[in-house]
């Protein structure tokens, strides 16, 4: 690859932030064009300022979870790096592709932008982004299972085939965690995948991941919960089974921050007619501004500005050659 290439990519994935939050901005307008914007005006407006706050805090801790996934990622590589960056490349990331949906992908291209300029190889992100993206699963798996025992049995209603799909789903879970933790005890032959070496975790690690994982999900439902528990008296556990299936649906989905199958499927399940539709709908926008939209804004500035201090020193330094 040539220096003028490489330059030219240096470039694009700086600016891959503000591209990002314009595209999940406009599919956001396509689903709100649907709705009367009186109606989502008065839902948002009569959620309680409590709540809001709320809200807010858990986002915050939410992404203080979301960020310790390259912690996490960087001890299973076996590296070490100064907390305010893995902190920051976490949020830039994390903010980036919950929005842009293909994770792997925009997530990913954040951190190899990041992660090279620290001298870390291709091979290394790869096995970080691998990692964070089982810790999502596994923790999807633990709520999963814990779901499974906490939810009313008539939550997915009362038909066979739900509750076959309900108890197959939590078996997955269950096998899955169990021959997860087996092999972190036992199995000792790194996976070679397309001559990238994957070791197995240590006990100790997988269990952290899994927590993580769980950790981060229940934080990201509590944003949710306490905007919707204004319009609709719903048990945490019977929300937290929806959450997971939604948001599950929305990551498999690849759409830009699940838009439109998170909350169809959600709006779909809460009980409530269509004269509720608004409400929930409105309590569905306040946590999609606060989880997604508004750290996303906020790690655009900071990317921007990381950027701008970037070239400014570049700058800097040829002056003093001259």
């Amino acid at each position: 690859m040539s220096g003028k290439t490489k330059r030219f990519f240096k470039k694009l994935v700086s600016w891959l932030g503000l591209f990002f939050f314009a595209f999940a901005a406009y599919m956001l307008y396509n689903q709100l064009s649907k709705y009367s914007w009186a109606d989502i005006k008065n839902a948002l407006l009569s959620i309680p300022a409590e709540n809001l706050t709320y809200a807010c805090i858990a986002s915050f801790f939410g992404y203080v979870a979301l960020s310790s996934y390259d912690y996490l990622a960087l001890k299973y590589i076996g590296r070490k790096l100064a907390a305010w960056k893995w902190i920051f490349v976490g949020f830039i990331g994390f903010s980036v592709s919950n929005n842009a949906g293909h994770a792997i992908v925009s997530g990913g291209t954040v951190r190899y932008r990041f992660y090279t300029r620290w001298r870390f190889k291709a091979t290394d992100i790869l096995r970080m982004v691998t990692f964070s993206g089982f810790t999502y699963l596994f923790g999807c798996f633990l709520l999963i299972i814990i779901g499974y025992f906490l939810t009313p049995d008539h939550a997915f209603g009362e038909g066979s085939a739900s509750k076959m799909t309900t108890l197959i789903t939590t078996i997955v879970a269950v096998i899955g965690l169990v021959v997860y933790f087996w092999a972190t005890l036992f199995y000792r032959k790194p996976l070679i995948i397309k001559e990238v070496e994957f070791d197995m975790p240590s006990f100790k690690l997988a269990l952290e991941q899994t927590i993580l994982g769980a950790a981060d999900i229940l934080l990201a439902s509590l944003v949710l919960y306490s905007v919707l528990i204004s319009f609709v008296d719903i048990p945490f556990d019977l929300f937290i089974g929806v959450f997971i299936i939604a948001q599950v649906l929305g990551v498999f989905s690849q759409v830009p921050g699940g838009l439109g199958v998170f909350e169809g499927l959600f709006l779909f399940i809460i009980p409530g007619g269509s004269d509720q539709m608004a409400n929930l709908f409105g309590a569905l926008l306040a946590y999609r501004i606060i989880y997604y939209v508004l750290p996303l804004i906020l790690s655009s500035i900071v990317l921007l500005i990381y950027e701008w201090y970037l070239g400014y020193q570049h700058h800097k330094k040829l002056a003093r050659k001259i």
